[in-house]
């Protein structure tokens, strides 16, 4: 997760148990009346495992926990208008899938979600390389495509959400991901893999998983200047004690943030 950084730094960032494991979260946003939409943004990484792969992972829960999530606010899977996926490596799309049961097949949830995703990134995910194929779930491409719902992303909009949602995207951690931002004057951004959390704010902190470190670092620094200078906060889907931050710069050109919140609730977006 922190590419060349030692770990005797970055095990001050997050502890790691006797495997070298440190804990990680799979967060997704749900936005209620996004322009009339019920969206959420990623489902993390689910209960479609098998055993094995649970454990491989460190995967401990039994059960769906985003479907509770959406169960609290009120929610459920059948009333999602859309589904934005950055990318689609399992621990952020393995959510779309019904928990794992033994000798069953995989079952694609949200029947009435279009499913939105970016040309490079489908393309990506039917065509995996070599090098990150076992990030992919053999299959749901095939699944998403049979449900005539799949909305392929070319631009910084979408047929689906129109003006509501704006999106970037990045190369250097896997082809096409999208980065969401929300709000019409830009309320908070769903940063994906090119900002995980709190320790990749820091430039040159990437992931082994990266494609091209030099690359992520450089949109990193574009990223993050366009969001400081717009006041722009930050939502981290693999941190497991921030959720959101504001990103700033301080005296000596470095990059941190400021005003943590551990968990997001009811946020108001501007219009």
């Amino acid at each position: 997760m922190f590419g060349n950084v030692p770990r005797e730094l970055w095990s001050q960032w997050f502890a790691p148990d006797e495997k070298n494991r440190i804990e990680l979260a799979c967060r997704c946003l749900l936005a209620q009346d996004l322009g009339g939409k019920t969206v959420l943004f990623e489902t993390g990484i689910g209960a479609f495992f098998e055993p094995k792969l649970k454990y491989r992972y460190g995967v401990f829960e039994h059960n769906h926990v985003l479907l509770e999530s959406l169960a609290e606010h009120g929610e459920r899977h059948e009333d999602i208008d859309a589904v934005v996926l950055s990318h689609l490596h399992f621990d952020h799309a393995g959510g779309l899938l019904a928990a794992y049961r033994d000798g069953a097949g995989l079952e694609l949830l949200f029947p009435n979600a279009r499913f939105i995703i970016s040309r490079q990134a489908w393309d990506r995910a039917c065509n995996p390389h070599p090098r990150d194929r076992v990030s992919f779930i053999p299959g749901l491409t095939d699944l998403l495509s049979a449900t005539g719902r799949l909305e392929i992303v070319e631009s910084e909009y979408s047929e689906s959400l129109g003006k509501a949602v704006r999106f970037e995207f990045s190369n250097g951690h896997t082809p096409g991901m999208m980065m969401s931002e929300l709000g019409s004057n830009g309320t908070v951004i769903f940063c994906a893999d090119l900002i995980p959390g709190r320790p990749w704010v820091h430039l040159p902190v990437t992931m082994g998983y990266d494609r091209y470190p030099e690359q992520i670092i450089n949109e990193k620094r574009l990223f993050l200047n366009d969001k400081i200078a717009r006041s722009v906060a930050l939502f981290f889907t693999h941190d497991p004690d921030c959720a959101l931050a504001r990103p700033l710069r301080d005296a000596d050109g470095k990059y941190g943030i400021t005003e943590e919140q551990h968990t997001v609730k009811g946020l108001v977006l501007l219009s």
